[in-house]
């Protein structure tokens, strides 16, 4: 499942969870209201930790990738020069 939809999923969960929980509270409006005030602070404060923990994955994957492909450009060169000597030795050798 991609991160894009499980962050949807929980997004829709919280929501869903939030609205029924306004609308079944018995409580004073003031306290309905610090609560939907604390439920939104909680879900601004876990989707920004899910947020940086995507973004860190990402970054994760990203320096893979770059030392991956720092590694098959040196490979790639060191190729190309066996070729060059090759070809060279070829030449001196007729």
């Amino acid at each position: 499942m991609s991160t894009g939809k499980v962050l949807l999923g929980a997004l829709a969960g919280i929501a869903i969870g939030v609205t029924l929980g306004v609308l079944l509270a018995p409580d004073k409006g003031s306290e309905t209201r610090k609560k939907i005030s604390q439920k939104g602070d909680d879900l601004v404060d876990e989707m920004s930790e899910k947020f940086n923990e995507f973004v860190h994955s990402m970054n994760r994957k990203f320096e893979k990738v770059k030392t991956d492909a720092n590694k098959m450009a040196e490979h790639g060169k060191q190729m190309a020069n066996e070729v060059v000597d090759e070809v060279n030795s070829m030449k001196k050798q007729s």
